[in-house]
């Protein structure tokens, strides 16, 4: 009905329409001008969205780019499939880098959820596909917790993170490495590897490989997490 539109929506959706317009990013300035919004106007909001998730700023960079939360929510309107083809060649060169299969999870409300497998000796690895798991204890978990600031904002309000292990300090070496480790947390006799695969800066997926405690040793698992490091920058988008 005409008149019956709320304003504060109308232009936080008009800006992120502008955003996404400039290709993913834009200047206050630009977004102001284009929206014909005063800049304290578009200050406000866009500070708003970005504390919510749907706007993110880099170090150095005072543009804003579309966030994880929105990215995640294309993701949810049909976006699976893409991200299915154009990570399963990194999904094989993980599994011949490292000897393990492999997996592809991408974050889901408050929990993980699997996309694709890669497991040549077919050991089960694709029964995880269309699964879901609890971000906490999980080294997929962990990637998106410490890596997607208001996923783990949203998660914490909600829940006490510690009581599951996920504590500042483990985040924080996560954030230090690059990627998480699981030694048995989430399933006894199972360690984990997984590392953070980012998308315009942000990150929208992890991949990772598991194996038994006996043939992934700690040892193994830091070697090939460089490995899978190298080839999650080589497939990142910008």
């Amino acid at each position: 009905m005409p008149g019956s539109t709320i304003q504060s929506i109308e232009r936080a959706t008009a800006i992120l329409e502008v955003i996404a317009r400039q290709g993913g990013s834009a200047q206050l300035a630009v977004i102001s001008d284009i929206t014909g919004l005063k800049k304290t106007t578009v200050h406000n909001i866009v500070r708003t969205l970005a504390d919510l998730g749907y706007l993110h700023r880099r170090p150095g960079d005072s543009a804003y780019y579309l966030g994880a939360r929105i990215l995640n929510l294309a993701r949810i309107a049909g976006d699976d499939d893409r991200l299915r083809a154009s990570l399963r060649p990194a999904l094989t060169r993980i599994t011949e880098a490292t000897g393990f299969a492999s997996f592809l999870a991408v974050p889901s409300g408050d929990q993980t959820l699997y996309l694709d497998a890669f497991d040549p000796d077919g050991d089960g690895a694709n029964s995880l596909v269309g699964r879901r798991e609890p971000l906490e204890g999980t080294a997929v978990g962990l990637v998106f917790l410490a890596f997607m600031p208001a996923l783990e904002t949203r998660v914490r309000l909600r829940r006490d993170l510690s009581n599951d292990g996920v504590t500042d300090a483990r985040l924080s070496e996560v954030r230090r490495l690059g990627f998480a480790l699981d030694l048995e947390y989430f399933i006894r006799g199972l360690h984990c590897v997984s590392v953070p695969v980012r998308e315009q800066g942000e990150v929208r997926a992890a991949l990772a490989i598991a194996g038994t405690k006996t043939e992934l040793t700690e040892a193994r698992m830091r070697d090939a997490a460089w490995k899978m490091l190298k080839i999650s920058v080589e497939v990142q988008q910008y």
